[in-house]
């Protein structure tokens, strides 16, 4: 819906190049500018991937210890650090990106490169994050007892490795879909009015 709105407004402005202050109003608008969406969207991911770990560790709130001895439960909190430093340094850039001045096209177009660069990364290190898991599920019943994972294991190797496969395929379209639809619209917006700067 922000998007439409951004375009709509693109549309209905007089046809001429566009000046470096003319793009940076746009892309700068508090309700529906592209950079604000990109802001809302990494400091929901930041706010979310710190939240989480508490939100484990309160569902195991009746023995602690099984939580805070689960190699599981660490390998998570790991990740969920990653997320948000990873969102940390990203939001930083959209900051920075509001800020800018000199050559806009030049230096606009770098920014939305480096990020375009980071959300590959991030689909890349999502992917080995399911893949540590999957490891993870298979090796941890033979050092600690999880009864979850135990029902899991007792399972045939037949049921369990296909649906890894299946995990695997689903995280990959899912996780590509959710980043286009939260981050990639709106940095091919960007790289859009980058071409149109004089």
């Amino acid at each position: 819906m922000e998007l439409d709105e951004l375009k709509q407004t693109w549309k209905q402005t007089p046809i001429h190049k566009p000046l470096n202050t003319d793009i940076m109003e746009l892309i700068q608008h508090k309700a529906y500018g592209p950079l604000n969406a990109l802001k809302r969207s990494f400091s929901k991911q930041m706010w979310l991937m710190m939240l989480m770990p508490f939100f484990l560790f309160f569902t195991n709130f009746d023995d602690p210890y099984k939580a805070l001895t689960s190699i599981m439960f660490w390998a998570y909190v790991l990740l969920c650090v990653g997320m948000v430093i990873f969102a940390w340094f990203n939001y930083q850039l959209v900051d920075k990106m509001e800020t800018m001045d000199g050559n806009v096209k030049q230096n606009l177009g770098q920014q939305v490169d480096i990020l375009e660069t980071r959300l590959k990364w991030h689909t890349k290190g999502m992917q080995i994050a399911l893949v540590v898991f999957i490891v993870l599920t298979e090796v941890l019943p033979y050092f600690q007892h999880y009864r979850m994972l135990d029902k899991w294991h007792s399972l045939s190797a037949w049921i369990r490795f296909p649906s890894y496969t299946g995990l695997l395929l689903l995280q990959h379209f899912t996780s590509r879909y959710a980043l286009h639809r939260k981050f990639g619209q709106h940095l091919a917006y960007l790289k859009g009015l980058v071409k149109e700067l004089q």
